[in-house]
């Protein structure tokens, strides 16, 4: 099941709760209100996820969450899982 365009786990979010986040598929917006460049793109090309792009990993996947201490690499392997299957 996907849970997110960047593939977020949203299932083990432990943050989901504390930011009433219903994960981006089922929000126009993020929670935090703003936009997310990556949510944007993926849904303008009609893509369920990231890894469905034929430019995938691309630098706004690549460095999403770096300047806050996330590893993107997680949700790049993530998109790789659901775009196996």
């Amino acid at each position: 099941m996907i849970e997110s365009r960047c593939g977020v786990r949203c299932d083990i979010c432990e943050r989901k709760k504390d930011v009433k986040c219903l994960g981006c598929i089922n929000m126009s917006k993020p929670f935090w209100g703003g936009e997310c460049h990556v949510k944007s793109c993926s849904e303008q090309r009609g893509y369920n996820h990231c890894g469905q792009c034929n430019e995938f990993p691309c630098d706004t996947l690549s460095n999403m969450g770096k300047a806050e201490g996330y590893d993107p690499l997680l949700k790049i392997e993530q998109c790789k899982k659901w775009l196996i299957g």
